[in-house]
């Protein structure tokens, strides 16, 4: 064999090793990791890297590694689209995400079309799983299901009393607050105030002068903890003590390093805290041994890849045609208990309860 046919033997052989070699299989996480949000993509960011170490450490998938994609969105709509055709791109299997419903919603389509599973571990506006995609899941509840139990808890505390419901004209804020108006009307209440704000801005004083002056009672508000944030402060700033009721959005500590002392007393509505649960345990030691605490969407999001790779080693592949069938129909052990889906993609046992911020400027669950 002369000279240029070694050549060419040795050039077919490193295709052949390189075609027969197991690559890694690419898995996302995407949400506001910058952005005035940016403490909930941390969050999400710092579960998928944790829930990708351990399956890896574990053996892997499938024979072979994960790995880690990370998606910016800034919780902007049309950033989210881009990353989702970047990812989709990139050979992603499965994204965890978004975080921000206005960026899940118009991601799901591009997935939905490019045959990526996704599963979003905090967007509950109801639209993400009513669109009949087969390939998108939430391990979270609805905004319906919260919205019936701040409703139901607005008409018992404050019957007769002048109730304000805000929100931030977000695909999020304004489906919470839509849903809390219908529980609390059905339930033969009619709020006082109903009234959009701007997301971003750092003046509420117009807004909060005006709940002065109605002599609202409590203000619900569906939003972020960044504008709640400072409504609050502005509220206790202009005398008014009227407590504020949210959502899940104002699950994080950043909350009270707005408000300070004026968060205090604030009630929001969230699932119950996986960090007590035993079968997460082991998981929120390691994560506290890393001088991280998991808190909020982490280990929702470390949930999400638990449910997806076992989902994947049931059905022996990735492919979003097969892995989400076993989906449906299967139950799952994880660190936020077991999980399993309806036909649509939505947790078959949701949960909410109810937390309050503290005086020590904590926030505990309300048993």
């Amino acid at each position: 064999m002369n000279y240029k046919h070694l050549l060419l033997a040795a050039v077919a052989a490193t295709a052949l090793g390189a075609t027969s070699a197991k690559a890694d299989i690419a898995v996302a996480t995407a949400g506001p990791i910058t952005g005035q949000y940016a403490t909930f993509g941390e969050q999400m960011k710092k579960g998928m890297e944790m829930a990708v170490a351990d399956i890896n450490a574990a053996g892997g998938l499938l024979g072979q590694k994960l790995k880690l994609e990370v998606g910016d969105d800034a919780c902007d709509p049309k950033q989210a689209v881009a990353v989702a055709n970047q990812l989709a791109k990139a050979g992603v299997k499965f994204v965890a995400g978004h975080f921000c419903s206005g960026s899940s919603i118009p991601a799901s389509q591009v997935y939905n079309e490019e045959g990526v599973l996704q599963m979003s571990p905090a967007s509950t506006n109801p639209k993400l799983t009513e669109q009949g995609f087969k390939n998108v899941f939430r391990v979270c509840g609805r905004d319906d299901q919260q919205g019936k139990i701040a409703g139901a808890y607005l008409v018992e505390k404050y019957k007769g009393k002048n109730v304000a419901i805000l929100h931030d004209k977000s695909a999020y804020g304004k489906g919470l607050a839509d849903e809390t108006q219908k529980a609390l009307n059905a339930a033969g209440t009619k709020e006082k105030v109903y009234e959009a704000y701007t997301a971003g801005e750092k003046d509420y004083s117009a807004l909060v002068s005006k709940l002065k002056q109605e002599a609202i009672d409590v203000v619900y508000i569906g939003g972020y903890h960044t504008e709640a944030g400072l409504i609050a402060r502005q509220m206790k700033d202009q005398g008014l003590k009227a407590p504020i009721v949210s959502g899940d959005a104002l699950v994080t500590n950043e909350y009270w390093s707005i408000t300070g002392p004026a968060g205090e007393g604030t009630m929001m509505t969230f699932g119950p805290d996986p960090r007590e649960m035993p079968d997460a345990k082991a998981v929120v030691e390691k994560f506290r041994k890393a001088g991280y605490e998991p808190e909020g969407y982490t280990l929702y999001t470390y949930a999400a890849l638990q449910i997806w790779a076992d989902a994947v080693r049931k059905a022996n592949s990735t492919d979003v045609g097969k892995v989400a069938p076993v989906l449906q129909k299967e139950k799952f052990s994880t660190v936020i208990g077991n999980i399993g889906f309806d036909a649509k993609g939505d947790v078959t046992t949701p949960a909410y309860v109810w937390y309050r911020w503290n005086a020590d400027g904590k926030y505990a669950q309300v048993k």
